[in-house]
């Protein structure tokens, strides 16, 4: 990039520097075409679909996609596409709440744990490492044990066993900014700790954040269908991706439909995820131009 190339791309405003790194990643937009395609298409589910997602047609069970069922039915003659739109409100739901929790409480661990150091750090991180020490899928069926099998319980465990990822992405972009200039001024005007971790440190951490809790919604939606098709998290007859993959693995050799459908629900809105947080890394990252 050309020297006048560059200052007008420097004085240009943040958000539109932003927006056009934003267009100019395919990653991005090819991952959130097809994420808003999923989500349009699950929130108009009563409006796509004539038949409700418990609804059973038993003269139709295990019958091949057609016209009537277009990705055929389930061993209870369940419409697959119904039931596959109403669970992918299911599964974007776990995804979303359990990221909204594990990042809340791992970025406030996270600021406190790298801003007030000491003891504070100390006992943050050890509790961290606790919690390390336990796989993740592991350590949420250990909460869910403890709280109960429901979908609640499966938003709020899979939260839980996220929160180190975000309490040690955090502290370390604390321990960088707190030595920084106008955090160092900031102190020595006497703002107060949590003055200066909500309206300076926190701000400036944002960006991790959304990268860690965007990538972080994918490995939800995984998670919660893994707790989900061992029996833990949605319970039958709604539907939930995860769920329909457990009811229909009894027929895979004479109904393939039954599992493949649900099955490619799960990786298409994974990889769109994926392929959007790639990319909203690359935008962020100020050691990369697009």
């Amino acid at each position: 990039m050309s020297e006048p190339a560059a200052l007008d791309s420097a004085r240009q405003p943040q958000w539109q520097r932003f927006g056009k790194r934003f267009l100019r990643s395919r990653n991005v937009m090819a991952g959130s075409l097809v994420l808003l395609a999923v989500i349009a298409l699950v929130a108009l589910a009563p409006v796509i679909s004539p038949y409700e997602p418990t609804q059973q047609f038993r003269r139709h069970r295990l019958e091949p996609p057609s016209a009537d069922f277009l990705l055929g039915t389930d061993n209870l003659g369940r419409d697959i596409l119904t039931r596959i739109l109403y669970g992918g409100q299911v599964s974007l739901q776990v995804g979303i709440v359990s990221v909204a929790i594990g990042a809340t409480l791992g970025t406030l661990l996270g600021l406190l744990a790298g801003y007030l150091g000491g003891w504070a750090d100390v006992l943050i991180m050890r509790f961290i490492d606790m919690m390390l020490a336990f796989p993740g899928i592991l350590l949420a069926l250990v909460i869910i044990a403890v709280l109960g099998r429901n979908l609640q319980n499966v938003m709020i465990a899979v939260g839980l066993s996220s929160i180190p990822v975000y309490t040690r992405v955090v502290r370390a972009s604390t321990l960088a900014l707190k030595q920084v200039d106008f955090i160092v001024a900031a102190q020595a005007l006497g703002g107060s700790s949590a003055r200066i971790m909500a309206r300076h440190i926190l701000p400036n951490v944002l960006a991790p954040i959304i990268v860690v809790a965007t990538n972080g919604v994918a490995g939800a939606i995984i998670a919660g269908a893994a707790l989900s098709f061992l029996g833990l998290g949605q319970q039958p007859p709604d539907p939930e991706w995860g769920l329909m993959l457990n009811e229909g693995r009894e027929f895979i050799r004479v109904a393939a439909w039954v599992t493949t459908y649900p099955g490619l629900a799960i990786m298409v809105t994974v990889l769109a995820i994926n392929l959007l947080g790639d990319g909203l890394r690359d935008i962020l990252d100020p050691r990369l131009k697009l």
